[in-house]
């Protein structure tokens, strides 16, 4: 299923749009409409993981946290609680969790499991490599919250590459952005220009000015993407930091 992404007018900044995905799933409410389907369908898609992840760390089994996981998403996806817990909508990511936390409490009954496949609304996830995925990730051992954030971190790391690789290759730039791509999170200096030019057979200046252009646009999209998982496109910069934060703990 191809999701629609909901119409974004650029704000007074340029980076940040006014129209997100979580804004269009809350103001369509309970009722839903066919685009909120769609934009609360892709966060879920782009950001499960961490939950599972979550749930493993809370102490639940490998095959455990897969129904506990799958069954979640069943019931987040029919709407069931986007009317409750107010304080935590603006942020789709506290929101998440916080349903999360709340489901795990109150409302997981083991004798009525819903076993991958069932009837309700299903959100097709991989999970051949959930637990390696998962198995390397705890290597810090971090409590379960922080390393929550880190995850989600990680998981909106990839969607903005992925977003990327996307732009680069229908400009026919593949080579390119495989060659420079490690120059998106690399420290100054870490990396060297002249090894690129000679990847790519041009000149050490032109790949200076093609890295420029490849991290201005990551900037870009990264906060396109962070904007998207928020009600209120202003707290991008407080999000970032938040997220990124988690890296350092």
């Amino acid at each position: 299923m191809t999701s629609k992404h909901p119409s974004s007018s650029p704000s007074g900044s340029g980076d940040i749009f006014a129209t997100t995905r979580w804004t269009v799933v809350l103001s369509a409410g309970k009722g839903g409409t066919p685009l909120a389907d769609d934009a609360l369908e892709e966060l879920c898609r782009t950001y499960w993981f961490p939950l599972y992840a979550y749930v493993r760390r809370r102490g639940h089994a490998k095959e455990d946290a897969e129904d506990l996981t799958q069954a979640f998403f069943a019931r987040f996806l029919e709407k069931n609680y986007l009317q409750g817990l107010s304080a935590e909508r603006g942020k789709f990511r506290a929101f998440l969790l916080a349903t999360l936390k709340h489901y795990l409490s109150n409302e997981w009954d083991k004798s009525q499991r819903q076993k991958r496949g069932g009837h309700a609304p299903h959100l097709s996830l991989d999970w051949r490599s959930a637990d390696t995925q998962f198995q390397i990730a705890d290597a810090s051992a971090a409590a379960p919250d922080k390393a929550f954030d880190r995850e989600w971190a990680k998981a909106l790391l990839g969607k903005v590459i992925g977003r990327l690789s996307a732009e680069c290759s229908s400009e026919g730039r593949s080579m390119q952005f495989e060659t420079l791509k490690p120059f998106l999170t690399a420290g100054k200096g870490a990396l060297s220009h002249a090894a690129a030019a000679k990847t790519l057979g041009i000149d050490e200046g032109a790949v200076r000015i093609a890295v420029h252009r490849l991290r201005k646009r990551y900037r870009t999209l990264l906060r396109d993407e962070i904007a998207h998982t928020l009600a209120d496109p202003a707290q991008v910069d407080e999000e970032m930091r938040t997220l990124f934060g988690a890296f350092s703990r």
